[in-house]
């Protein structure tokens, strides 16, 4: 490869001519294909989900914090989806933004990487840059894309270019968004590290080069560990203050009044989405290969992964002291989001704790204006809907479970009306004989 040609690929994407492919249209893929388009870049969405794609064609939004408007105006100035991965063809970059689950096993689940890039395989030629943002294991990238890229003939990082630029997507925070939130990238070569640059570099605010794909692997992996390692911390914390008869939640405020040497993280009924509880274990299953065991972020899975039974146990409890049983109690569930604010179900906790609460004999109920319907989802199964927020309902329920603190909740009529509420968000920070810290 010489420089001319480096050149006139960078320069490809520095004019805005290049084609974007986005393969994986969910809420990593889909804010991203708003800001190409809506800097000027055609864009090609590809996704298996036929629905998903006949929605977005129609200027449709199937996630609540992306205006269905957002869509339509993409559709109107080009962008185009389709589940048809002979179109990768058509792409200068593919950027692959799918799903990276854990198995049954609690270790990596990386099938839907190796198959999209069995699927783009047939359709590369030169010029191509192949971006990965899943979520994985340090060596992913080198390991399982670059032999699979080269399999034609063609080369990396001369022929053809490879990055892995770790997604950093926080839905429903408004105080970023995808332009804003700094990019990190590393190259499988300086060439592809290069052209990814001026792939990301039009569209983000700040670029962060790397010296290394895995480098790149390993920062999205620490940043999530750090959280989860630190959110482990103040669940077992909240669970010794509980003994000891002392406020966690006040603690905290306390301490996060210090201006240095303190971050403020908070307890809750145990950690969802599609990082935080996942990204440990990526880290966790790759260091047995090298003979390391570790054993600190284990802990924290352990302690966070314990949530969902402490709070189950804090609703026995407060039913008990009541003279209920847990059997035919009628228990409504506030928020099975997996944060505030959001739709996303992914690993959330307050599932967790709607089944175990049904298993014991339970009678389930939920409430989440974000989730009008119980999704279908692979591991949990529920034929509800959301149930209104009234006076009426919640004088009707044995026990009130807040699991997800979302805005839009009457708090004031919830702590009314309710007969008893088990708070596992600490909204309630004054006490009251109905409240039980959870």
């Amino acid at each position: 490869m010489t420089d001319a040609y480096k050149a006139t690929v960078i320069q490809k994407y520095q004019e805005k001519k290049a084609i974007i492919g986005i393969l994986g249209l969910g809420y990593v893929g889909l804010p991203l294909m708003l800001r190409y388009n809506e800097i000027g870049f055609s864009v090609l969405g590809i996704d298996i989900d036929a629905d998903k794609v006949t929605k977005l064609n129609k200027g449709e939004s199937y996630i609540e914090h992306i205006p269905s408007g957002k869509i339509a105006t993409a559709r109107n100035s080009g962008f185009e989806a389709t589940s048809d991965f002979n179109r990768a063809s058509e792409c200068d970059a593919l950027i692959l933004c799918v799903p990276t689950p854990l198995n049954k096993y609690r270790e990596p689940d990386i099938s839907f990487v190796v198959n999209t890039t069995e699927a783009i395989k047939p359709f590369l030629r030169k010029g191509h840059i192949v971006s990965l943002e899943s979520t994985t294991y340090p060596g992913t990238t080198e390991e399982e894309l670059l032999p699979r890229l080269q399999e034609g003939g063609l080369v990396v990082g001369k022929d053809i270019f490879l990055v892995y630029s770790p997604e950093r997507e926080d839905p429903g925070n408004p105080d970023f968004e995808t332009r804003t939130i700094p990019k990190v990238i590393g190259g499988h070569t300086a060439a592809c590290l290069e052209v990814g640059i001026s792939l990301y570099e039009q569209a983000i605010d700040r670029v962060v080069p790397v010296s290394s794909a895995k480098a790149a692997e390993m920062t999205k992996l620490l940043e999530n560990i750090h959280r989860a390692v630190n959110i482990g911390l103040v669940n077992e914390m909240k669970v010794v203050a509980d003994k000891m008869g002392i406020d966690i939640h006040e603690v905290i405020h306390a301490a996060a009044t210090k201006p240095f040497g303190f971050v403020p993280y908070y307890p809750g009924p145990g950690l969802g989405g599609h990082c935080i509880p996942i990204d440990p274990f990526y880290l966790t299953w790759k260091a047995r290969e090298y003979g390391l065991n570790t054993r600190f972020i284990e802990l924290a899975g352990e302690v966070n992964s314990s949530m969902p039974d402490y709070v189950v146990n804090k609703v026995l409890l407060a039913l008990n002291e009541r003279k209920k049983s847990i059997k035919g109690s009628r228990i409504l569930v506030l928020g099975i989001a997996y944060k505030k604010n959001v739709d996303d179900m992914r690993e959330s906790p307050s599932v967790m704790i709607m089944e175990k609460l049904r298993d014991l004999g339970a009678e389930i109920a939920y409430s989440d204006t974000h989730v009008p319907v119980f999704p279908k989802m692979r591991e949990h199964h529920f034929d509800l809907s959301s149930t209104p927020l009234t006076e009426e309902n919640l004088k009707a329920c044995d026990c009130v479970v807040l699991a997800t603190d979302h805005d839009r909740f009457d708090y004031d009529l919830i702590r009314t009306h309710s007969s008893l509420i088990v708070d596992s968000r600490g909204k309630y920070l004054v006490p009251e004989g109905h409240i039980v810290k959870a």
